[in-house]
């Protein structure tokens, strides 16, 4: 990646398998589980936690350059390119989390969409999780005036509802519908199948996936930066 100054981002992630759990940590997810639908139900959210879940994807791309690397927490041999302009890179959970933040370091300005409420937070705490030290304070304020210098964090969803102003926020479907730009959710596709890709060995569909999160997020960026960045 090279030096300049934005970065869009976009973590995927899986939960872990609830059997590998400790009997309080079991106990503690079925709480509320009256029966096997509530169950399932509520191990399919082990993957909003980096206590309970780990980074399969990470996607990177520049908003200037149109450039960027999708990272996958896999083993498996995998191409160079996903498309022109777009690099593949693997290795362990930690490793793509290293990669991560030698990219970011070079950086001084990060967007994300809902990334102060779930991307940033994961990754920081996955990182501490295998220790390694982030590069960059993605969490130092919520209010991009008061933000480091060094390191801005657009979350377009706070920017777009106003910091909570506006009641219904949406998800990223929706605001790229009102705006005419692809939604990643019409490759048939959610958030739900990453799992189910990842268990699958599917890793170049989860790219592509993961891949139109950050073409959308990069499309919404440039909307807001052009007319509501004021």
């Amino acid at each position: 990646m090279s030096n300049t100054n934005k970065l869009i981002f976009d973590i995927e992630t899986v939960g872990v398998d609830f059997n590998s759990l400790d009997k309080i940590s079991q106990e503690y997810v079925r709480e509320y589980a009256e029966t096997e639908e509530d169950l399932i139900e509520a191990t399919g959210r082990l993957s909003f936690s980096p206590l309970t879940g780990t980074i399969a994807a990470i996607g990177l791309i520049n908003p200037d350059t149109r450039r960027g690397n999708i990272l996958l927490a896999t083993s498996k041999q995998l191409p160079e390119e996903l498309q022109p302009g777009i690099q593949l890179e693997s290795g362990t959970e930690a490793e793509i989390i290293e990669k991560f933040w030698s990219a970011a370091s070079h950086y001084n300005t990060f967007v994300t969409f809902n990334g102060r409420v779930f991307d940033a937070p994961f990754i920081l705490v996955r990182s501490a999780i295998h220790g390694v030290k982030p590069t960059k304070n993605l969490m130092s304020n919520r209010y991009l005036a008061s933000q480091l210098d060094n390191c801005n964090h657009v979350d377009l969803l706070d920017q777009l509802t106003y910091y909570g102003a506006v009641r219904k926020k949406y998800n990223l479907h929706f605001w790229c519908k009102a705006f005419g730009i692809p939604s990643p959710k019409e490759s048939g596709l959610s958030g739900k199948d990453v799992e189910r890709l990842v268990r699958e060995g599917r890793w170049l569909e989860m790219a592509q996936y993961n891949l139109g999160d950050l073409l959308s997020t990069m499309q919404l960026y440039e909307k807001w930066n052009r007319y509501l960045n004021l």
